[in-house]
């Protein structure tokens, strides 16, 4: 058989998000594939996990699976990929800020304090799970002033308000922080080394 008819007989690839941040880091590292949005009601799904007691690791893999599921129930021919990430500090679970006033909120309460940042992703086929990894960071934000933190805010708003914890580290937010402890895409969103591992291994990609 031909590389090009292998290649024709491998599903194909669905991210099930639209996060610009997650379709970057796929295709700067090369992949071919198709980004769907999941929607899913993420804020009831992650409250009622935290009234059952679910460790923050179980919300973002359950999370992932969730939209994972929802995108491989319409395309049943796709390995479909779904992520999330959960930002955890002192067993509070943070959401995306719906207002500035919510994100200056939330980065006063991160301030001068070392936070966590859970990264998953699940991989449905043919309507089941595959393969799931969560990833975990450490991020300590440095004792920014409210004079910055009142500037950062209404500059970067647009951007920041899709971000669990009200920064974008690829940018300025980069500044709110002293010292990180984990990989760079984790941070990001994805654990992006071990789902290439796994996808060259299946043989999606090149090995």
């Amino acid at each position: 058989m031909t590389p090009e008819k292998a290649a024709r007989l491998l599903p194909p690839l669905v991210l099930a998000s639209t996060s610009a941040t997650r379709i970057a880091m796929l295709e700067a590292a090369g992949l071919s594939f198709e980004s769907l949005p999941a929607r899913v009601d993420e804020e009831s799904i992650r409250r009622a996990l935290e009234a059952e007691g679910a460790s923050p690791r179980d919300m973002a893999d359950t999370l992932a699976e969730v939209k994972a599921r929802k995108i491989a129930e319409k395309r049943p021919d796709a390995l479909v990929i779904g992520c999330d990430q959960i930002l955890e500090l002192n067993r509070r679970i943070f959401a995306k800020p719906e207002t500035p006033e919510e994100a200056r909120e939330n980065l006063l309460a991160l301030r001068g304090k070392t936070h966590r940042l859970l990264s998953a992703a699940v991989v449905y086929e043919e309507g089941k799970p595959v393969w799931r990894h969560v990833s975990e960071a450490r991020l300590t934000m440095r004792d920014f002033s409210e004079a910055y933190l009142d500037s950062y805010i209404p500059r970067n708003w647009e951007k920041i308000r899709h971000s669990v914890g009200g920064y974008r580290l690829e940018e300025e937010g980069v500044r709110l922080f002293s010292a990180l402890q984990g990989d760079h895409f984790t941070i990001l969103g994805m654990p992006l080394l071990p789902l290439l591992s796994w996808l060259s291994l299946r043989g999606i990609i090149p090995a």
